[in-house]
């Protein structure tokens, strides 16, 4: 066995010291009908944590058994998978994210090699819209009625959908589709750009494809039906977003490809853990957005939440709680850093005097857009370790990452940011975006579930299969939303007021 564990460990880039290498057969010696399910799932959790080198002492091996075997004793035996499924949580900083680029001629994506500059240089911005497109034109191509046929077939030209380049416009006639990004090149003129070429637009007697509450704004990609005029300009008939993919179909198509950031998982794994979840049908994620801790108001109702659950048969596996903190910008012009750092002290405080919450639920933390941080430019990083370290030694295991997702979604309606596969397809000026990091916004493969908090009104709906739901501005109006992963339903909850 302690020859399996070195091995096994090694595979996953850590070496043991003998005291460590005890710790983990010991851990192993509790579960003698399923050690290799426990040795997984001890890896995993120790690839989750912030270790300061790859070769484990006691320490860093004891403090991860400890979470999994608390884990374990909580667990209700009429539902052994319980822990498995908790213990699969793995959460993915946008930074860590790889970066994958599409190649048209061979028709694969490659991963990105070499550092990423937080800095980026003018070939950098000129790449993040090169890769936006492309990642909706290889999708596109495999679309039935947008790819061109694979024999020779009599077709009228209001049966074919086969599109045309911008470029290969000039001396064509009659009707014709083209995919390009609105960009506005001159003053109150509309183009569409694509990877041969430019053509200004007349969008005034266009209709959409779709009755769908779609926005069209500059930077994003449609899809245009319509007849390049004697003067130049593309008349625009009909337009419309990229049509979706099924996740499954674009999973198939990735060979194993790790778009999301956590790992490449076996297809034994997947099933393992797909599982896992549809048997933990009590396992729930409470979400809140906006929790100010400056506000006394807020805090005493969170206290109310954390009660609520404390009391419940099966506690929450994770509470998220999303920004922003303070209810004040946390800019330039603020002064108070001392005192947020405090009151996340009390929070932490808070959370510890639950004990069942505390031993069995995790705690994640989000920013939001207004709390500190070097920009505000997405993806945002994780809040600055002077701020969080007094909560930390109330919860050692809370989780602190980066925000890919936190924006305001007010006006972009969750149609927009699936069919351009991206969470925040806006102008530069309108949302600074890390040039280097843009990929950390996509929804390629399309997502399960979207989570999109911001101060408008709660609400949950399902849009071709993805679970979307904002659960509110906890400080405004006590409102919150709990979320089941086995069903991917959401319970939109609020306190009385």
């Amino acid at each position: 066995m302690r020859r399996k564990l070195q091995r096994k460990f090694r595979l996953r880039g850590f070496t043991l010291k003998v005291d460590a290498l005890e710790e983990a057969a010991a851990f192993l010696d509790r579960f003698p009908d399923a050690e290799d399910d426990a040795l997984d799932l001890l890896l995993d959790e120790l690839d989750k944590e912030p270790l300061k080198s790859s070769i484990l002492d006691r320490d860093a091996v004891r403090r991860v058994v400890s979470l999994l075997v608390e884990a374990e004793e909580a667990v209700d035996a009429a539902s052994p998978a319980a822990t498995s499924a908790r213990s699969a949580l793995r959460v993915v900083d946008s930074f860590v994210v790889p970066r994958f680029h599409y190649d048209p001629i061979k028709k694969v994506f490659y991963e990105h090699t070499g550092r990423l500059s937080f800095h980026g240089e003018a070939g950098d911005k000129a790449a993040l819209y090169r890769d936006r497109y492309q990642v909706l034109l290889q999708r596109l191509a495999r679309d039935k009625y947008f790819s061109r046929p694979a024999f020779e077939t009599v077709m009228t030209e209001f049966d074919s959908c086969e599109m045309t380049s911008i470029q290969s416009l000039i001396g064509c006639t009659g009707r014709r589709w083209i995919m390009g990004v609105i960009s506005q090149l001159e003053e109150r003129q509309f183009y569409l750009e694509d990877l041969t070429g430019a053509v200004p637009i007349d969008l005034s007697n266009a209709i959409s494809l779709k009755p769908l509450p779609c926005f069209f704004v500059e930077n994003t990609v449609i899809v245009a039906e319509g007849e390049l005029l004697s003067n130049g300009i593309f008349q625009v008939n009909t337009c419309g977003f990229p049509p979706l993919e099924d996740r499954e179909a674009s999973l198939s198509l990735l060979m194993g490809l790790d778009f999301f950031g956590g790992g490449v998982i076996p297809t034994e794994e997947t099933l393992r853990l797909s599982s896992l979840e549809n048997k933990a049908v009590n396992d729930m994620f409470v979400i809140l957005s906006d929790v100010w801790l400056d506000n006394p108001e807020a805090v005493e109702k969170l206290g109310v939440v954390l009660d609520g659950y404390e009391s419940v048969e099966v506690v929450p596996s994770l509470f998220v709680l999303m920004g922003n903190f303070c209810s004040q910008p946390c800019n330039l012009a603020f002064n108070s850093f001392e005192e947020l750092r405090l009151q996340f002290g009390k929070l932490g405080e808070m959370i510890a005097a639950r004990t069942r919450l505390k031993e069995h639920s995790r705690f994640l933390f989000i920013p939001g857009p207004d709390d500190t941080g070097p920009s505000k430019a997405l993806p945002r990083c994780a809040l600055p370790k002077y701020l969080i370290e007094e909560l930390q030694k109330h919860i050692p295991n809370a989780i602190f990452v980066s925000n890919p997702c936190r924006f305001d979604t007010k006006a972009l309606p969750l149609a927009t940011i699936t069919h351009q596969s991206h969470l925040c397809p806006l102008p530069l000026t309108v949302q600074p975006i890390i040039w280097n990091y843009d990929h950390c916004l996509r929804l390629y493969p399309t997502p399960h579930t979207i989570v999109l908090g911001d101060k408008s009104e709660q609400k949950a709906f399902k849009y071709t299969g993805i679970t979307c739901f904002n659960p509110g501005s906890f400080a405004n109006d006590s409102t919150f939303a709990a979320y089941r992963p086995c069903t991917k339903e959401v319970e939109l909850s609020a306190l009385e007021s």
